[in-house]
């Protein structure tokens, strides 16, 4: 099965899936309606789309319902103009449902979240429509590039 999730920044939050038994994660692009989007379009805001990240899992593995609680505690859910210091709609909050089931349980989830805190999130729950993978440069960055990308935690407020 595959899930997709925008979580602003793609390269800060493709590791933390593969530790949770999710067996490909792929970064990518989703949202808007330009076909193949490149990474310079999509970052300098022009084509609608946002970060998004692909995940292939078994659900015998790991549930939706936990890949959601995992999405939720990498996220600033309160931060509606982006994650930590990347800012734009690319980079917003967005879990793509693809079944009912899917909006469902995200929604649930987004509700419970809410109660809890008493504030307001700002993560759009939206139908799938199309994903697109991005450039390879930005496939597993986290190996191909470990002290930039480790920069990149630090520099971004993800990692304090």
């Amino acid at each position: 099965m595959k899930a997709y999730f925008a979580g602003g920044c793609f390269w800060c939050v493709t590791p933390i899936y593969k530790i949770y038994g999710v067996d490909s994660v792929v970064c990518g692009y989703s949202g808007g309606d330009e076909v193949n989007p490149a990474y310079a379009d999509v970052k300098a805001q022009k084509t609608g789309h946002r970060e998004t990240i692909e995940l292939e899992y078994e659900p015998k593995n790991v549930s939706y319902e936990k890949l959601l609680d995992i999405f939720l505690s990498n996220v600033d859910p309160f931060d509606g103009q982006g994650q930590f210091i990347d800012k734009g709609f690319s980079y917003t909050l967005a879990i793509y449902y693809q079944t009912d089931e899917e909006k469902e349980i995200a929604s649930r989830k987004i509700n419970e979240l809410e109660a809890r805190s008493g504030k307001k999130t700002y993560i759009a729950v939206e139908p799938f429509k199309s994903f697109y993978r991005a450039e390879e440069e930005h496939q597993d960055y986290y190996l191909k590039n470990p002290e930039a990308f480790e920069r990149e935690l630090k520099e971004s407020g993800r990692k304090k």
